[in-house]
């Protein structure tokens, strides 16, 4: 349960007569029905507010709930005094000089008093008192807060002025529970409203007036703990989220530090794999086949990360694949969906950008991102496919696993090492200085096996 969906439930529990107990010597919500009525008499005979029109008895039908038998359904116009607002002369609003504030709507309610709107008007029109609760009549309908203060209301409010010395808090906590139910009222196009028959016709649960303030303080003793539980909630969900992730990531780090499969002897060491890379690389030089290139320097102790199993060997990126950008393309000559005219896959600095009438590689490849603000992520490629410049294709000689490559370049974390500027980039020349640890090709796919069937189940916990 949410922490807002527990506050709705204590608040729910509260209208309906079930968060304190009834006690008989507190009056019943008829005694204090009449009492509403005789004080709003007297305030139409001192001219006050003005005679309403009398409200139809509520049926049965319109009951959503059943309350405690000294409680009284009412309609909400016949328990309070309410004011649809209407706004001012918009020549006579203004942000300078002296006037009554003016709220139009939400805009400045708070979590539960209203705050100082800046707008204030010299034609105040209607008027809402202090220590009313304010109804949003348009989008978003039904939110409620307390004024604090005399203030000049806009179309966008209601003004709901509880009378013979009903408590506020209670009438702020009803009307909250009523958001929905007004929300399922309103009608219109360009924007969604209620109106001011809607709100006086509205069936309101009322308690006697002692009971009312027990509901408050009951409420209002439960809320520290709602904060201490939503605060709570919010670690876990925050725990939650990261947690799929994190697993990912640790699971991936076991994989590349030779603890996730075991060792197997009879399938030969990173050392061996090593030599056939070079031999593979140096026949491809010879037919032309790719450049040869400069020498990287040797790995130092101090260059050395972590661990890795006797059989392996630590390696530059560039010593055991060949990494190679792709080619530029113009935005125009991408579309978002394959047709037979372009029917290939692209791949940019971020992943695929959509198909191409080209392509520019045909085979089984991991990328690198090198470009963007998801630089240095990778992407694995199959079949014919189009690789843009800011794709660096990464070409495994044919001698190792393509899926083992492209799990240990994503835990290496290649965005580390891009530039820090507005447009993120990661240069060739730093990919291939990158140290990775080489296990055996048996245990590399094995490696692969074993992921396989875990990250899955990371993906699940999301």
């Amino acid at each position: 349960m949410t922490p807002q969906e527990l506050k709705s439930s204590i608040l729910q529990l509260a209208v309906q007569g079930r968060l304190v107990e009834q006690r008989p010597e507190e009056g019943t919500a008829e005694e204090l029905y009449t009492q509403i009525q005789e004080e709003k008499q007297r305030l139409i005979e001192d001219g006050k507010i003005k005679k309403e029109k009398p409200l139809p008895e509520i049926t049965e039908d319109e009951i959503p709930f059943a309350i405690p038998e000294s409680w009284k359904w009412v309609r909400l116009g016949n328990a309070f005094c309410t004011e649809m607002g209407q706004s001012p002369n918009g020549s006579s609003v203004s942000e300078i000089g002296n006037g009554m504030e003016f709220h139009q709507g939400k805009v400045h309610f708070g979590e539960k008093y209203l705050l100082l709107s800046p707008q204030k008007t010299s034609m105040p029109t209607k008027i809402a008192e202090q220590n009313s609760v304010l109804l949003c009549v348009r989008a978003p309908v039904g939110k409620v807060n307390i004024t604090s203060r005399k203030i000049c209301i806009g179309r966008g409010l209601c003004s709901i002025k509880p009378v013979a010395e009903m408590n506020v808090d209670f009438v702020y906590y009803l009307l909250t529970t009523f958001e929905k139910i007004f929300i399922r009222q309103a009608t219109g196009t360009t924007f969604i409203a209620i109106t001011g028959e809607i709100v006086n016709k509205q069936p309101i649960p009322l308690p006697p007036l002692a009971e009312q303030k027990r509901i408050v303080a009951k409420i209002e003793e439960l809320m520290p703990y709602i904060d201490r539980y939503e605060k709570a909630w919010s670690k876990l969900e925050e725990f939650n989220k990261r947690f799929p992730g994190d697993m990912q990531k640790s699971v991936l780090q076991m994989a590349i530090q030779g603890k996730l499969v075991e060792q197997r002897p009879e399938e030969g060491t990173g050392e061996e794999l090593y030599q056939q890379i070079q031999e593979e690389k140096q026949q491809l030089i010879s037919e032309d086949k790719i450049k040869k290139e400069k020498p990287l320097p040797e790995i130092t102790e101090d260059e050395i990360p972590f661990d890795i199993p006797e059989n392996w060997k630590w390696v530059r990126i560039g010593q055991v694949f060949n990494l190679q950008s792709g080619k530029n393309i113009t935005s125009s000559n991408i579309y978002d969906n394959n047709s037979n005219n372009h029917p290939y896959l692209c791949y940019g600095g971020n992943g695929i950008r959509g198909y191409v009438e080209q392509y520019n590689r045909d085979g089984h490849y991991a990328l690198i991102g090198r470009q963007g603000a998801l630089c240095g992520n990778i992407n694995i490629a199959k079949g014919k496919f189009y690789a843009t410049e800011h794709a660096v294709v990464v070409d495994h000689f044919g001698v190792s696993d393509v899926l083992w490559s492209a799990y240990f370049l994503d835990a290496l974390n290649l965005n580390q090492y891009a530039t820090a500027t507005a447009q993120p980039g990661l240069a060739v020349s730093k990919i291939v200085n990158v140290l990775i640890p080489l296990p055996p090709l048996a245990e590399q796919k094995r490696i692969v096996e074993k992921l396989e069937e875990i990250l899955p189940l990371c993906e699940k916990l999301k």
